[in-house]
């Protein structure tokens, strides 16, 4: 079925991503995995078993939501044209997101660890700018 032309759109809206920008930012990944390194301070200053406990759960729960930022990013956010300018930018979220999983800080109680993870959001973070700017 066909619409009268007078019901018709005139104008087509496009957008590189799911909302208006203003929704996506790094900043929430960044804030989780900042969470992940303070406990895993916490955790390597304190003996206690049942903090111990608590840490490594809420920890985990952290990384979780690391993971899950990173995520939105690379699936609703960046779009193919970024893929195409940014050809590393496939391997930096997958290097990311191991590293806010159990094979990096989510599965680990070093600091370093959050560190690395931290680093790969900043890179990501970079782009992510930079595509806001064009």
């Amino acid at each position: 079925m066909r619409l009268p032309r007078i019901l018709a759109p005139r104008v087509t809206a496009s957008a590189h991503c799911d909302l208006p920008c203003g929704v996506y930012d790094p900043a929430q990944a960044r804030i989780e995995a900042e969470s992940v390194k303070a406990i895993c301070e916490k955790y390597q200053a304190n003996t206690d078993p049942e903090f111990r406990t608590r840490a490594i759960l809420i920890k985990e729960q952290r990384a979780d939501l690391v993971k899950h930022h990173l995520w939105v990013l690379w699936t609703d956010y960046f779009k193919p044209t970024h893929f195409e300018k940014y050809p590393h930018l496939h391997q930096l979220f997958n290097e990311a997101t191991k590293l806010a999983g159990a094979a990096g800080a989510k599965g680990a109680t070093d600091p370093t660890k959050a560190d690395e993870l931290l680093s790969k959001i900043d890179e990501i973070s970079k782009i992510f700018w930079e595509t806001k700017q064009a």
